[in-house]
């Protein structure tokens, strides 16, 4: 009889999360199971976040918080002291080092023949009716059970703006980057913690570099403090939540606190996908439309090392920030020519380089695949159009409601779901509660299709 077997499409670390927890539960077990890791890009276990080859790419969260393993909090510092990396709980790795680290997490959890795991480099393009995902290249993976950890899509495109050479649509599609070092001005659009990485890098490609960072409220994302702050408790109201009294909640928090933002966020972060499943469907509109971009901000921060960086950049006049909305672009014989709203006041802009640094795209329909899935029926995009729409536990809604049986999906995917959903430590633990219902669906779908003589 066949092992029964799991295809996860997508490679990067949810990817590589999901198929650590499940090769580490099978061996605990006893169980035999076969995994396959489909990755486009063949990066597996590092996706995008984890291929750069930048050293001031650093994680955005300290070292004793990114164990890929749930029930082992100590894992990465572990690690680094083995691979010879000078590493303690309250640094900021480079993230080049964390993809080595999941490669190595990945392969150790590998026991073949009884527990095998198959590196695919191939693009998914549909889910066939007896579960096998078929490949752009022809090949069929069978699976008993198939999950989506297609973590966070390209950058949605920029209305206005031609395809152009020295237009980046996608600043991690490949070494975007690394023509953008002639010293040209760079326009990034927005100021997340994508513009952060883009900044850092062109920024130091070429002394001469000038970075403008645009997008409607021009906020950068808070730093860490330089010494980690406590959980501070925040009491809020019993039964269904309003946006307007979680707010009130977190600034009575926070002026209790004398002022600590950071120990509010700490004390919020285990409750967050609770608190979403407690607004409403309309509440959590509001939140997305008013909140949502401002919370961002306090909540995912960056490295100390980070922030200072960007303020040096900053007063040496090399990294300015603009309020407003991009109109247009056209090209110039040096680049682009740029059109945008600077609060109310039409401004162009001669640019060398144009990067979207907008964050993921939102729109699952615009990848081939999951829009087949959603065309078909088998999926669903969830109310707010933030990814797919599934149960708690991760299992796909059709376009009925009706929880699979055997498709699932976890991170970013599920934003709309949990809503935070994108962080390492999140996804861990989204990894090690789906193991378990992977494995007992590979099973029992195995027994039952490919039963023994």
């Amino acid at each position: 009889m066949a092992l029964p077997s799991v295809a996860v499409v997508g490679g990067g670390a949810s990817g590589a999360l999901t198929a650590i927890h499940l090769l580490r539960l099978a061996r605990t077990s006893g169980t035999d199971v076969t995994v396959t890791l489909l990755d486009q890009g063949g990066r597996h276990a590092l996706g995008q976040a984890y291929s750069t080859t930048d050293p001031h790419h650093l994680l955005n969260t300290r070292a004793d918080r990114m164990s890929a393993l749930d029930d082992d909090p100590d894992h990465l510092l572990a690690w680094a002291r083995t691979a010879g990396l000078d590493a303690s709980g309250p640094d900021y790795l480079p993230r080049a080092h964390y993809g080595r680290y999941l490669r190595d997490v990945l392969a150790a959890a590998e026991e073949p023949p009884a527990r095998t795991l198959h590196r695919v480099t191939a693009t998914a393009v549909a889910l066939e009716a007896d579960h096998a995902v078929r490949l752009a290249d022809g090949r069929r993976v069978t699976a008993d059970a198939v999950v989506l950890a297609l973590g966070n899509r390209s950058p949605a495109p920029v209305p206005g703006v031609p395809a152009h050479p020295r237009h980046v649509a996608d600043p991690w599609a490949g070494d975007a980057l690394s023509r953008v070092g002639d010293g040209g001005p760079v326009l990034i659009l927005g100021t997340g913690l994508t513009m952060v990485d883009v900044a850092l890098t062109v920024a130091r490609t070429h002394p001469d570099t000038v970075v403008y960072a645009l997008s409607r409220r021009a906020l950068l994302p808070r730093p860490h403090p330089p010494h980690p702050a406590a959980p501070v408790p925040v009491a809020l109201p019993d039964g269904p939540l309003r946006v307007r009294g979680l707010l009130a909640a977190v600034r009575q928090a926070v002026r209790e606190s004398g002022g600590d933002r950071h120990g509010v966020m700490e004390g919020l972060r285990p409750h967050v996908q609770e608190l979403w499943r407690r607004l409403g469907p309309d509440e959590r509109r509001l939140f997305l439309r008013r909140v949502a971009r401002y919370w961002e901000v306090h909540r995912h921060r960056i490295p100390p090392a980070s922030a200072a960086a960007l303020a040096d950049l900053r007063a040496s006049g090399r990294l300015r920030l603009l309020r407003g909305s991009l109109v247009g672009a056209e090209p110039t014989a040096a680049g682009l020519r740029v059109r945008a709203d600077l609060d109310g006041a039409a401004t162009d802009l001669e640019v060398g380089w144009l990067v979207n640094a907008t964050g993921p795209g939102s729109d699952v329909t615009a990848d081939p695949f999951l829009g087949g899935l959603v065309a078909s029926g088998t999926a669903r995009p969830d109310p707010f159009r933030l990814g797919l729409d599934a149960a708690p536990d991760g299992a796909v809604l059709d376009a009925d409601g009706r929880p699979s049986d055997h498709l699932f999906a976890l991170g970013p995917l599920l934003r709309g779901t949990l809503y935070e959903t994108t962080a390492v430590p999140e996804i861990r633990t989204q990894a090690a509660a789906l193991a378990p219902r992977l494995l007992e669906a590979a099973v029992t779908r195995a027994a039952r299709v490919r039963p023994v003589a």
